[in-house]
């Protein structure tokens, strides 16, 4: 018993290491707040759109300030667009009706290319915060929101649609509340499809940086402090050193938010994987197993945890997730014909304004050259999905079903999908004039390097979401490579899949707004496409053709999801659902 006594007990010796691990959080959350707060401050900062500044400085030291408030608009927009998505795709899988009109307003939103929504918000933002630059931050935020939304929303959208059957039946049996079911059983269902795709549309956000810090609208330019600024204005003064800088910057950005962010989530992520058998590498994080040590998240979560009834009470007034089991075949009826006739009344009010407007202002004749630009955007389009198609599916299914292999890779595959593509254009400027390259076929590469990446990040996630039993199960009946292809990976990851190039058409059409028109000092290249058009427009602040430009790239968006993506999603949910 002395020495029993001697001897201290590993519960006392991990207590000191317990205690530095708890501090360690806590400097970090409390450096974290403190930065925040500190870059509020640049936010709230005077602002005259007369004398608003159209350029920032190149001065190498302003680089980490520069990075700081990008960082902060990006996860600022990442925040908006993880609300807009719950809410939007849960009403888009839930109602029936809803369905019906949501759905295309999103093809028609993903179409939208971001200088439409800038020539539109930035007045608005800017005259809702008068005399100061919070508006003009807001209006740069709502640019980075809207090139990461529409991919997380359709993810989270077919992760409903998708859900196993007997995870609804339990939420019937159960009688949870609507409520309950979205944060019991919805949620948790779409984590992985969530988190993968987030981890995506960030890098989307990355890559239109550029555009949403460099504003040009209306022939008014204005500059924000960030890093996206500070490229466009070294492009445009020819700094090819200070660009080279700016992308070493960039690379330290990505890797430091893969580690510290998306991997912890990405590891979280792993527990709301539906499967019975449990794989034997499951991804790790140092930052997950730090917090996951740390007392403090625990007793924060202790101390909110009495919010929970409260809360379950308070929306319990929005109802049971059963729907009726009968319902009036002439009720149904009366309800469909009454909401299509509101529908259809909005949409041909609406068609009317901008037919009216077109023929006072630009004319049909230039509706018909838009549409000849956007067939050959299109053509453009069809090609990059198509051989992103074949190099990414195999090796994003490599990816997703090893995952020491992902956790290798992922912060590579992170890199390429997040950095901005557009940084590197002034020397593919270079290079195409160097070598007489036209950007007609170049531009195909530049729309690459910005939406290939839909299709790999949603096929990693559509292969790592396969259940492991299945897994094993192929690998007990030892099937051919080719038959295991065709009857168990094709099928599983094909939902996935079906995102990933709705997303990626969306991403490419909307990447042709910077890839066809490309420069770097006094040389600036242009391509014969709707990107260009549109992106000319804006500049010149042509209202009229901007109208157009936007509505011809909606058309063909909403046209290839209707006629193409959408036939394959109902066929997805049809049969390749578990």
């Amino acid at each position: 018993m002395a020495l029993l006594r001697t001897f201290p007990s590993r519960e006392a010796l991990a207590r000191p290491r317990q205690g530095l691990i708890d501090l360690a959080v806590l400097i970090g959350a409390a450096a974290l707040v403190w930065t925040v707060v500190r870059l509020w401050h640049g936010v709230t900062v005077p602002f005259d759109q007369a004398t608003a500044p159209s350029t920032v400085s190149t001065d190498p030291s302003e680089l980490p300030y520069y990075a700081a408030r990008s960082l902060l608009r990006m996860f600022a927009a990442l925040a908006l667009s993880v609300a807009f998505t719950l809410v939007y795709a849960t009403a888009a899988a839930r109602l029936r009706r809803a369905e019906k009109v949501l759905l295309p307003v999103l093809d028609i939103l993903q179409s939208v290319p971001i200088l439409g929504f800038l020539s539109v918000t930035i007045t608005g933002f800017i005259a809702l915060f008068p005399g100061s630059e919070l508006g003009l931050e807001c209006a740069s935020v709502f640019a980075i929101f809207t090139s990461q939304a529409w991919n997380m929303t359709f993810a989270f959208y077919q992760s409903l649609v998708s859900q196993p059957r007997d995870l609804d039946e339990a939420a019937r049996l159960l009688r949870l509340s609507k409520w309950q079911r979205f944060w019991r059983v919805d949620v948790p269902s779409g984590m992985i499809a969530l988190v993968w795709n987030g981890m995506m549309s960030f890098g989307g956000g990355w890559f239109f940086l550029v555009a949403s810090e460099a504003l040009s609208v209306n022939n008014h330019s204005y500059a924000l402090p960030g890093i996206g600024a500070y490229v466009a204005t070294a492009t445009q003064n020819a700094q090819l050193d200070r660009v080279l800088l700016a992308i070493g910057v960039m690379i330290v950005l990505v890797v430091g938010v893969n580690v510290l962010f998306w991997r912890p989530l990405t590891a979280w992520a792993e527990r709301f994987r539906v499967e019975d058998s449990e794989s034997a590498q499951a991804p790790r994080s140092l930052m997950l197993d730090l917090l996951r040590r740390s007392r403090i998240p625990r007793r924060l979560l202790r101390a909110l945890g009495w919010l929970v009834a409260p809360l379950d009470r308070a929306m319990a007034v929005f109802g049971l997730a059963e729907h009726p089991l009968r319902t009036s075949p002439a009720r149904r009826r009366l309800g469909d014909v009454a909401f299509a006739v509101v529908v259809l009344g909005g949409v041909l009010y609406g068609l009317s304004r901008m037919v009216e407007f077109i023929v006072d202002t630009a004319g049909f004749a230039e509706v018909g050259h838009a549409l000849l630009l956007g067939l050959v955007t299109f053509g453009r389009v069809i090609v990059l999905v198509i051989v992103a198609t074949v190099i990414w599916v195999p090796v994003g299914v490599w990816i997703g079903l090893n995952p020491r292999i992902a956790r290798l890779a992922q912060p590579v595959v992170q890199v390429l999908a997040s950095f901005p593509a557009n940084f590197l254009f002034p020397l593919v400027t270079g290079v195409l004039v160097a070598t007489g390259v036209s950007l007609d076929w170049g531009g195909i590469l530049l729309m690459a390097l910005g939406a290939q990446w839909y299709i790999l990040f949603n096929v990693i996630a559509g292969a790592s979401a396969i259940p492991n039993d299945l897994r094993e199960a192929a690998a007990n009946l030892r099937l051919p490579r080719i038959l295991w292809w065709r009857k168990l990976i094709l099928p599983a990851i094909f939902a996935s899949y079906v995102t990933g190039g709705i997303t990626a058409a969306g991403g490419a059409w909307n990447a042709s707004i910077v890839a066809e028109v490309v420069s770097y000092g006094p040389t600036t290249l242009t391509a014969t496409g709707l990107g260009a058009y549109i992106a000319q427009a804006t500049g010149s602040g042509d209202a009229s053709r901007i109208l157009i430009g936007v509505a011809v790239m909606s058309l063909y968006v909403v046209g290839l999801n209707r006629l193409f993506w959408r036939r394959l999603y109902a066929l997805a949910e049809r049969r390749f659902s578990l």
